[in-house]
């Protein structure tokens, strides 16, 4: 690995019957300068418009294009996480990214600048089986409307330094905002226990594998990903905290979580009472 070209970035995109959202997501991953991408489409077996929009993406970036690979998976699924596993395991690229309908990446060089701070951050001292890279490449997140106009930065910011032990004020980085390193991502699949709130726990597992090898977690200082206000998560905000709480027990232990979540809340009345 020479240069930051030489790093491949998986873009993971998964889809059931998007066509309302589909086209946005894929203009930006059309229009990255950073070319060595591999882009993962993950369909649920789609009954809507969907898989017409991918194949005129197909058509438009096909090997005569010289721009990106493409790869199309539709077969009925499990859920979304089951999807996004679906992805993960067929995951080529050094780091991998999702990007699912609706979302998308800030600039045109997005991906070019995490492949820069990805080789500039690389360990002298690898092991020779090991790329040496850093195990996480993040940055901030903007919230844009469905029309992709830009509302405001998203409420959680993402500290210059980074631990697995930051997430216990939430999720700082935004899932499309966190690009790990697919080796190691692979050895940390989606827990399918959760059902709105699994990302969460895959980054801090990722994170956690990180520190026990010793691999830095790296801040490009730049706002990577828009994401479309109500997701999943917001639309069911109830259940994600509840699942979120759960996992935070799981990971930082019961009475941290507690003294967090009860922090969070005098915070919010105190907010409210200005």
């Amino acid at each position: 690995m020479n240069r930051p070209e030489d790093i491949k970035i998986t873009v993971a995109t998964v889809t059931y019957n998007a066509e309302a959202m589909l086209e946005p997501t894929l203009h930006s991953v059309e229009e990255q300068t950073h070319r060595n991408v591999e882009h993962l489409i993950v369909d649920g077996n789609s009954g809507d418009n969907t898989l017409e929009l991918v194949r005129e993406y197909l058509e438009r970036n096909g090997a005569e294009a010289e721009r990106h690979e493409i790869i199309l998976v539709s077969e009925p699924d499990e859920g979304l996480y089951d999807a996004m596993n679906k992805a993960l395991r067929k995951a080529t690229g050094h780091y991998i990214v999702y990007m699912n309908a609706g979302d998308t990446f800030h600039s045109a060089d997005t991906l070019e600048t995490v492949a820069r701070c990805a080789f500039e951050k690389r360990l002298s001292n690898a092991r020779p089986q090991e790329p040496g890279l850093p195990a996480v490449v993040y940055g901030q997140t903007d919230v844009v409307d469905e029309e992709g106009h830009y509302l405001r930065p998203r409420h959680l910011t993402a500290p210059a330094r980074l631990t697995w032990r930051s997430f216990q004020r939430g999720m700082l980085v935004c899932h499309q905002a966190f690009f790990a390193r697919t080796d190691l991502a692979q050895q940390c699949p989606y827990d399918q226990r959760y059902h709105f709130s699994a990302d969460f726990d895959w980054c801090v597992r990722i994170m956690r594998l990180a520190a026990r090898k010793k691999l830095p977690l790296v801040y490009t200082g730049a706002t990577l990903a828009d994401f479309m206000d109500g997701g999943m998560t917001t639309k069911n905000h109830s259940l994600s905290l509840r699942e979120r709480f759960r996992i935070m027990t799981r990971h930082y232990g019961w009475l941290p979580t507690v003294v967090w979540h009860g922090w969070f809340l005098m915070r919010r009345l105190f907010k409210r009472k200005k």
